[in-house]
């Protein structure tokens, strides 16, 4: 993969989230971390990269503000997060799944789970590609990468359950 696609930086807008735990900016980090250590990402009839991305949601929104590495825009990409909901829904739950069942169920319970959770995660994949066709081209991992960090930006803290 060459440097003309490839996301150099990424930088998240964290006024445009809700206020995160600890828990939740570290995974929003360690999302980052993942993308930027291996991408494949260009722009669709646009220039070559290196390129820098700001993430910024925006009333239900995602929007990918493209830059050079050198900060000179280049194209906002929005995406709408309202086709997301479900399968960004199903995911955390089937991931809370995941982790109570690894302290009880058996292996090939565990087992079948994580095969939804990687399911889902696909389908969700696969939509951020589909929803990026149009503007830009990335491949299957940074769109598994891609989709794990908006599901990080998605993320809820838990609440406190008083009794």
């Amino acid at each position: 993969m060459s440097d003309a696609r490839t996301i150099a930086e990424l930088v998240i807008d964290a006024d445009s989230l809700p206020p995160g735990s600890p828990e939740m900016v570290h995974e929003r980090r360690v999302a980052i971390f993942d993308i930027l250590e291996e991408n494949d990402f260009a722009l669709v009839d646009g220039p070559e990269g290196p390129y820098r991305i700001d993430l910024v949601m925006i009333e239900g929104r995602l929007q990918l503000s493209v830059a050079h590495i050198d900060g000179a825009p280049i194209k906002d990409i929005m995406v709408s997060m309202a086709s997301f909901r479900r399968v960004i829904r199903d995911y955390f739950m089937i991931c809370e799944s995941y982790h109570n069942a690894i302290r009880t169920a058996m292996p090939a319970q565990i087992e079948a789970i994580d095969m939804g959770r990687r399911g889902l995660h696909n389908e969700g994949s696969r939509m951020l590609t589909d929803a990026l066709r149009q503007t830009a081209e990335i491949d299957f991992q940074t769109s598994r990468r891609m989709f794990t960090l908006i599901c990080a930006l998605h993320r809820r803290p838990k609440r406190d359950i008083v009794t």
